[in-house]
């Protein structure tokens, strides 16, 4: 696939997806780098505070991914931005979130180097 292809890069952000739904924390280091930052409404989180929130276990129990885009940031550097509707376990009710993932290409494979996340509105 072509590294500006919105499905490429919108099936890797989906491991990242899936590690929260599984619990998986080694998964999502597959995906994310040592320096790795993520950006929410609760602050600022680095890769390890990131995979603490997988310590008990799956944090999402099902999600719906949309409005995907893809801004080329360079050769090696790519945004993606797309709509989430998602919720936890336990939760009766969904959250919608607008996210923005910096995918960067490092010795030949892309890695999700930024996170930020948005609350939306319902």
């Amino acid at each position: 696939m072509e590294p500006d292809d919105v499905q490429f890069f919108l099936a890797l952000e989906e491991q990242v997806w899936q590690a929260q739904v599984s619990g998986d924390a080694a998964a999502e280091r597959e995906v994310l780098p040592a320096d790795f930052l993520g950006v929410t409404g609760g602050g600022f989180a680095d890769l390890e505070r990131h995979l603490d929130e997988l310590a008990d276990g799956p944090i999402t129990a099902r999600y719906a991914l949309s409005q995907e885009r893809v801004l080329r940031l360079g050769e090696d550097a790519v945004l993606l931005s797309y709509r989430a509707d998602a919720r936890a376990p336990g939760a009766e009710v969904e959250e919608r979130f607008y996210i923005t993932s910096l995918w960067q290409r490092r010795e030949g494979r892309w890695w999700n180097t930024f996170s930020q996340d948005t609350p939306g509105h319902r």
